[in-house]
């Protein structure tokens, strides 16, 4: 019996071609499979794929614990699985919090360690471009940087293993449409139409406002994302270019031994337009193994920077101490100031 083939595998198939390092041929994949329509779609596209490009499919779930049908839909699931003859990994959490941050820290951390005991290169997931949408407005809202302003085709999430998210072509509409005409079954969590959740007050509210404007909006927020992500190896070539003329040396003492350390031209920095002054400031302290400032922080340091004001210094995060007189930038760690 052939294995089913239609317009929708053609779609993914083709990203797949497009983009081979999301799912390398081969590979072993992990993939997190919640038992809502998105993953149950996720889950029967690479199934049907897996005879082109012969991955193994291991699967988990977590179970947050937070509604009381949570249990019993896992079980459910798993038996699923095993009568599909589907290796699954059911872990619940052990200790529940609220949040949807927690969550997350949790069930990325539990599949980082499930895929390198497992050997898998990609833990995958069933984001969509609906998600990429919903989240581009969320970031926005909160004045994060455009780099972070949707979930990533492809990110590293452990030692060796990279998160996918092959579905980002495909629509919530599409993946509810697919479980349908592949005979899926879906386990609905409720936990989705909670207003509590921030998220879901985005898809329930403010997404249909926009797509009654102005219809299409949400597939127009999720091309900006995917436009985003495209563009950014360009600008970071160019912006490493940039910053290279504004590095500087400088010597510094620490407890071990006199070394090196790259500084940042303050007046060649601050001589610039306020666009670029933001994304070189940002780009360096990347270099630095920092994390991005957010918006308004970043806009707060920079008057700072002026050059009409004299030295001074900004805590950051790890116990860094950015520094600047009025010639240069630098960052001090903790065992510097100790």
């Amino acid at each position: 019996m052939a294995e089913p083939w239609s317009a929708d595998h053609l779609r993914l198939h083709r990203r797949l071609r497009q983009r081979p390092e999301l799912l390398p041929p081969g590979a072993t994949l992990l993939l997190a499979i919640s038992g809502g329509q998105d993953s149950m779609a996720l889950l029967a596209l690479l199934r049907d794929l897996s005879r082109l490009y012969h991955w193994s499919l291991q699967l988990w779930h977590g179970d947050h614990g937070w509604r009381a049908e949570s249990a019993a839909q896992a079980a459910a699931l798993a038996a699923w699985a095993q009568a599909q003859g589907l290796p699954l990994w059911l872990e619940r959490w052990p200790e529940p919090q609220a949040g949807e941050a927690a969550a997350r820290q949790w069930r990325y951390g539990r599949l980082g360690e499930q895929a390198r005991i497992l050997g898998a290169s990609r833990v995958v997931t069933g984001h969509t471009s609906s998600d990429r949408a919903e989240t581009l407005l969320l970031q926005l809202a909160r004045g994060s940087h455009r780099r972070g302003s949707g979930p990533r085709a492809l990110r590293p999430l452990a030692a060796g293993v990279e998160l996918a998210r092959p579905l980002l072509v495909f629509s919530r509409a599409d993946t509810g449409r697919l479980c349908r005409e592949l005979n899926q079954p879906v386990w609905q969590d409720s936990s989705n139409a909670d207003p509590h959740f921030s998220r879901n007050r985005i898809r329930a509210e403010v997404l249909p406002v926009l797509e009654a404007l102005h219809p299409g909006a949400s597939a127009r927020l999720s091309a900006l994302g995917e436009r985003w992500e495209q563009e950014e190896p360009a600008e970071a070539e160019l912006e490493q270019l940039a910053l290279g003329g504004l590095l500087i040396s400088r010597g510094t003492v620490s407890r071990q031994a006199e070394q090196r350390t790259q500084g940042l031209d303050r007046p060649g920095l601050m001589a610039l337009e306020a666009a670029n002054r933001r994304r070189l400031l940002q780009r360096w302290l990347r270099l630095q193994s920092q994390e991005p400032l957010p918006a308004r922080q970043l806009e707060a340091l920079l008057q700072r920077l002026e050059p009409a004001r004299g030295p001074g210094r900004h805590g950051l995060a790890g116990g860094c101490t950015l520094h600047w007189d009025r010639c240069s930038l630098w960052l001090a760690v903790a065992e510097e100031r100790a």
